[in-house]
């Protein structure tokens, strides 16, 4: 019986090792993904970001007015890309997580930034063996000791788009 225990446990064991080979394969996959998309912003090419993204996604900016879809962000996204350069975002920590199935992948991302720090999370689905940005936000961040300052600066912008959504 021992035997077949241990049998059983070395099976387990070195059968495991393969799933976590391909992981952290995945894992690099995505993160080349990603490092490419930002960095197709900061060159400009436009074809090369926007051909990250999957038809149906979503990006959602820094400004409460920045719920877009892949169509609209494109028509925002054009003019700076036409001037050669758009934003420039490098992820300086990135945690990624996967579906038990394999098929989506959900991740948040430290950037820096020309805004300095902002955080970035999202999602990416298998589309025709192709990892592709299903949904994507861009958050600053705010330290806390300054919250009250940054509520304070942009209070009479949001009121009244609080009061139109009303």
């Amino acid at each position: 019986m021992k035997k077949i225990t241990i049998l059983l446990l070395a099976i387990l064991v070195f059968s495991c090792k393969p799933c976590e080979e391909k992981l952290q394969s995945e894992k690099q996959n995505i993160t080349v993904i990603l490092d490419n998309w930002h960095k197709a912003a900061a060159v400009a090419d436009y074809e090369t970001y926007f051909g990250a993204m999957s038809e149906e996604s979503i990006f959602i900016g820094t400004d409460a007015t920045e719920n877009w879809n892949k169509q609209q962000f494109q028509v925002y996204a054009k003019p700076h890309f036409d001037k050669g350069k758009a934003w420039n975002f490098k992820a300086i920590e990135r945690n990624i997580y996967f579906s038990e199935n394999g098929k989506m992948v959900w991740f948040d991302e430290l950037l820096s930034t020309q805004m300095k720090i902002c955080r970035g999370s999202g999602v990416l689905v298998q589309e025709n063996e192709q990892w592709k940005i299903k949904h994507y936000v861009l958050s600053m961040t705010v330290p806390n000791d300054n919250v009250d300052e940054v509520v304070k600066i942009k209070s009479g912008i949001e009121d009244k788009i609080l009061s139109e959504m009303k």
